[in-house]
């Protein structure tokens, strides 16, 4: 007696079902990839091309935004350069940045701690005075 070979039935919806699923799983990791943040440096590093991070910067706050404006008065009266640069002269710029740092005493009159209108009082005074000092060169 010979032997029944069993019969092959041959489906060929799933082919069509798998190839549908390996396309699902594959938007689906794609969407992921997307949501997920790319790996890199913490938030507030950043890592130049020798791949070391940098330090982390400081925080947000009112003597941050200060020093910010006053450093570009500075800036703007010669008292800082870029590096390997020559030391930039604009007067205009200058009372601009020392402006708004009027406009942010006006602004904030009576809302602020005793340290933070004592940094911004400071700042006002160091830049009115080395404006005055700059200014006076060139009239």
């Amino acid at each position: 007696m010979a032997e029944e070979q069993p019969s092959l039935h041959i489906d060929t919806d799933w082919k069509k079902q798998a190839q549908e699923e390996k396309k699902r799983l594959a938007e689906q990791e794609q969407q992921k990839a997307a949501e997920q943040p790319a790996p890199g440096p913490a938030p507030g590093r950043r890592t130049p091309a020798g791949g070391r991070t940098t330090r982390e910067m400081p925080p947000a706050n009112f003597a941050a935004l200060v020093n910010t404006l006053l450093t570009q008065a500075l800036f703007y009266l010669g008292d800082l350069a870029p590096q390997g640069g020559e030391p930039v002269i604009n007067l205009d710029m200058a009372k601009h940045q020392i402006d708004m740092l009027s406009l942010l005493e006006e602004k904030t009159r009576g809302n602020l701690t005793e340290e933070e209108k004592r940094v911004l009082d400071t700042a006002l005074y160091e830049a009115r005075m080395r404006y005055v000092s700059v200014a006076s060169q060139y009239v």
